[in-house]
């Protein structure tokens, strides 16, 4: 194995000429590059250096080690700054796997803050819906997954994961302008009963079911769709009522829909996750840092 110190020395000496030229440009004693130069010798098996005259010549080993020297100094110096604004939080690539609501509404919140800060982190977006962006993380496909969970369908995080929460997402009830029970600020679940209802995504209509059931009917699911716009469409011409997370609301707000709050209140959670071996990377911190901030604004709504 060669020794980086003992490459940049023996770079120095063969641009110099000399052991004593290289010493003063090095700040160090002659004797001391002639023992790392002879170090080197050893590592490589065979000389470098030939004396031609009073001239100081590379032999046929040393030509070759020159050639290469340079190009492996530069490569070594190029990951030392890479490493070092990594660690100073100046660069790096952060790789997120959200839901398609967080998205439009926490990432990007997320990345301005970034952008403000840290312009150096670069962060790529996927989407997937959990619980399939969380078999991302040990497949080192994404570095941060976002994923939600609602009471009875949790997400099934396995032990080698970190969790970090980020907020409680009100549920609400989507309407269109006119409906009978928009006229009040909160509406009872088993007061719908009889609706028409529109589905979303498969861990959502699960939800719906599960929580139709435990007010003892079973809702007439006419559509289902994991399209926010497109439900959101159906219930303005009256096709039939969603319920919808209000952080959805905060992105899309069709004029012929409104939102009530429904009884009994529920939630769905969401938080980010991460491989333990990977939550201290500075710039994936940062990152965890700067959702949770975003989050925050969100938080209950």
């Amino acid at each position: 194995m060669l020794d980086s110190r003992h490459l940049a020395t023996f770079h120095e000496v063969v641009g110099a000429g000399s052991y004593s030229a290289a010493a003063r440009t090095l700040g160090c004693t002659q004797p001391a590059i002639t023992q790392q130069m002879k170090a080197l010798e050893r590592s490589v098996g065979m000389p470098l250096f030939v004396r031609v005259g009073r001239r100081l010549g590379l032999t046929e080993a040393g030509e070759a080690l020159a050639r290469h020297t340079g190009v492996i100094l530069d490569h070594l110096s190029a990951a030392e700054q890479q490493l070092h604004s990594l660690a100073r939080l100046r660069g790096g690539r952060v790789r997120i796997c959200a839901f398609p609501s967080a998205n439009a509404t926490l990432v990007p919140e997320a990345i301005a803050r970034l952008l403000a800060d840290h312009p150096g982190i670069r962060v790529e977006l996927q989407e997937e819906e959990p619980p399939a962006s969380l078999r991302r993380l040990p497949e080192g496909s994404c570095d941060i997954a976002l994923a939600f969970s609602y009471p009875g369908f949790q997400v099934g995080a396995s032990a080698d994961l970190m969790e970090y929460p980020l907020m409680e997402d009100l549920l609400t009830v989507l309407l269109p302008v006119g409906h009978p029970a928009a006229r009040r600020q909160t509406v009872r679940l088993p007061d719908l009963a009889a609706e028409r209802w529109i589905a979303g995504c498969p861990r959502c209509q699960a939800n719906l079911l599960h929580a139709c059931a435990e007010q003892g009917f079973t809702p007439d699911i006419v559509f289902a769709t994991d399209d926010n716009l497109a439900i959101q469409n159906l219930v303005s011409v009256g096709a039939g009522i969603a319920l919808m997370p209000a952080l959805v609301l905060a992105f899309l707000r069709h004029d012929k829909v409104t939102a009530r709050a429904v009884e009994p209140h529920a939630r769905r959670r969401i938080a980010a996750y991460v491989l333990r071996e990977h939550a201290q990377v500075p710039a994936i911190a940062q990152v965890l840092k700067v959702l949770q901030e975003a989050a925050s604004a969100h938080d209950g709504c």
